[in-house]
């Protein structure tokens, strides 16, 4: 595992809100290093290993042509990007594109896995992870992963910190507006 990823958008492994079901639930910008001579693609899978029913599975995408992808990736099938059009496929709520992280219980872990792929491949939209790795069989050059956390309690911490540290507002009364 050599490629190196990470997102401009968190330096620590605390998933921001913004990325998740409590936020705006959209996919976080990730960037990662080049994969060896012949990539000709990048494929990512992002998964929760903490779900109570097994692992869960927030993103799957391919035919992603640059070492990085934008935030807030379209939900749909086919998205076209600055470095071309990458593929996008059924997560585990049944959803093309990216799903944030809903946790049921706790903190879950949040793993974003990237493969430098030899190929560019040729799938349906309604693929879902296990295809994906099937398809990817034989093609992977290179991978790295991202980990990162994520709590609804500490989303909700978060929330009032902020809005304590809101000014208040009140109205002013006037007393000589009473009669």
């Amino acid at each position: 595992m050599t490629l190196v990823v990470k997102s401009w958008a968190f330096a620590l492994e605390d998933l921001p809100v913004e990325f998740t079901v409590d936020g705006k639930n959209v996919s976080p910008p990730l960037q990662w290093t080049p994969g060896p001579d012949g990539t000709k693609s990048y494929a990512l899978i992002m998964d929760d290993p903490d779900g109570p029913r097994g692992i869960w599975v927030h993103w799957v995408a391919w035919n992603i042509r640059e070492h990085k992808l934008c935030a807030n990736i379209l939900k749909q099938a086919f998205v076209e990007t600055p470095g071309g059009r990458i593929c996008q496929g059924r997560n585990s709520f049944n959803r093309l594109g990216y799903s944030g992280p809903c946790p049921p219980t706790g903190t879950h872990r949040y793993f974003f896995k990237v493969f430098a792929l030899d190929a560019e491949l040729d799938l349906s939209p309604d693929t879902n992870k296990q295809q994906l790795l099937r398809a990817m069989n034989g093609h992977v050059l290179d991978h790295g992963e991202l980990m990162v956390t994520y709590s609804h309690a500490r989303a909700l911490a978060e929330r009032s910190s902020r809005s304590s540290l809101r000014p208040r507002r009140y109205r002013q009364y006037d007393s000589s507006a009473r009669s």
